[in-house]
């Protein structure tokens, strides 16, 4: 399998998004390029923030789009045919419903999960689901109609110091996935899973 010459974190341009749960994936990417030193620019012709650095030894780009969530795909897809990049080398890091703040994992493959910011990625890809997730999990308000207020507002202070530990976690695992050892990964982010009772 390729390895991974781009990495995506998806969320909402714009101060009143900053800190939300629809976020998280954005939140991740900045965060590895800071530890990473990688400044992220403006680049208008590929409608995100994009920045080129070594990150665990591996030359990488990462990008925040400035598009909305449900527009992702616009972004994703220029960078990826600008830099000649198949899908298979692509790492989309996106908040999770369907997992507890505390939890993230990564994931090879799959339908886009009913999350607007992956299905539009999909459809940017022309249809292909084979690129790389990481998931962050931000926990589900326990109805469908709650959701969609529930992924634009901030979490409670408990649960975005679980959402940080897994951000930190998932960043300790990105080098074994990097070097092409997705198992060892995978199996670090299951171990490392937090709840409340951990803080």
């Amino acid at each position: 399998m390729p390895s991974i010459r781009l990495i995506v974190g998806l969320g909402n341009p714009g101060e009143k998004y900053i800190g939300t749960r629809h976020n998280a994936g954005a939140d991740l990417v900045s965060a590895l390029a800071k530890q990473s030193s990688v400044e992220l620019k403006p680049e208008k012709k590929l409608a995100g923030r994009l920045g080129r650095g070594t990150v665990a030894g591996h030359d990488l780009r990462l990008m925040i789009p400035d598009t909305y969530m449900n527009h992702s795909g616009r972004a994703v897809g220029l960078a990826v045919k600008y830099f000649q990049i198949a899908p298979e080398q692509v790492l989309i890091a996106h908040d999770e419903l369907d997992m507890p703040p505390g939890a993230s994992r990564f994931k090879f493959d799959g339908g886009h999960g009913g999350h607007n910011g992956l299905r539009d990625v999909i459809l940017a890809m022309g249809g292909s689901k084979a690129f790389w997730r990481l998931r962050v999990g931000i926990g589900h308000p326990g109805q469908a109609a709650k959701v969609s207020g529930w992924v634009l507002s901030k979490a409670s202070k408990i649960e975005q110091e679980l959402i940080d530990l897994s951000i930190d976690e998932s960043l300790r695992a990105l080098p074994l996935l990097l070097a092409g050892d997705d198992v060892k990964a995978m199996t670090h982010l299951h171990s490392s899973d937090k709840t409340k009772e951990d803080l």
